[in-house]
């Protein structure tokens, strides 16, 4: 579990592809404190095991579901990427809960200055929408935001100075994508009504061709 609360920005090392996933080496420094071997890191809002730890980088491994369904593929030597330790129960929650199960994928459509915040809008699928809410919060690549305005298409945030120059939504342009987790507390409400009646149940996921074959399973 995460907070959202991005630590520090670190360099992709090398991106090597195999038959099972991935495999990604990280250059950090700040995270690497204390970090030990099958400890969780967010990267940019996905939460990996660290396989591997020295001085300098960690090694984590990636599946190809994780591929399929996050931005993580498209990673490549010298990016940069945003890094959360996982949360202790001892310390203050600065953003949300925060699970690091990637929900969608989003893309950058516009951003500009406003002030000195910087406003920038996504276009997000349906499933991350539902649970938005002006004021509420969403994880965008990792770094807990408070939503500003909803649409049936888009979601849009404002980032200050300093989340612009810790995180990687400082760099981000129009066109680019981003790793999108809703609000865990939205879908526990709406579960529990399910449960008692007051909301129709989601349909059920056919698993066929189709679906083993967008996640990479043949």
């Amino acid at each position: 579990m995460f907070s959202g609360i991005v630590e520090e920005m670190g360099v992709v090392k090398s991106f090597d592809r195999n038959l099972s996933g991935a495999r990604l080496a990280i250059f950090a420094e700040t995270i690497l404190e204390g970090l030990k071997l099958g400890e969780s890191v967010s990267v940019s809002g996905v939460c990996l095991t660290a396989a591997d730890v020295n001085d300098r980088d960690f090694v984590v491994d990636v599946s190809t579901e994780t591929l399929n369904v996050t931005n993580i593929g498209s990673l490549t030597a010298g990016a940069p990427v945003n890094l959360e330790r996982a949360m202790k129960l001892n310390d203050r929650i600065g953003g949300h809960l925060v699970s690091g199960h990637v929900e969608g994928i989003g893309i950058l459509r516009e951003r500009q200055p406003e002030g000195n915040a910087t406003l920038l809008m996504f276009e997000a699928p349906d499933n991350i929408l539902r649970y938005c809410i002006p004021k509420g919060s969403i994880t965008i690549d990792g770094v807990s935001l408070t939503i500003n305005q909803v649409t049936e298409k888009s979601v849009s945030v404002a980032i200050i100075p300093h989340t612009a120059k810790v995180t990687t939504l400082g760099i981000k342009q129009p066109g680019e994508s981003v790793n999108l987790e809703a609000d865990l507390i939205g879908k526990y409400v709406e579960r529990l009504m399910q449960n008692a009646g007051q909301l129709p149940q989601k349909p059920t996921t056919i698993i066929d061709r189709e679906y083993l074959e967008k996640r990479g399973l043949l």
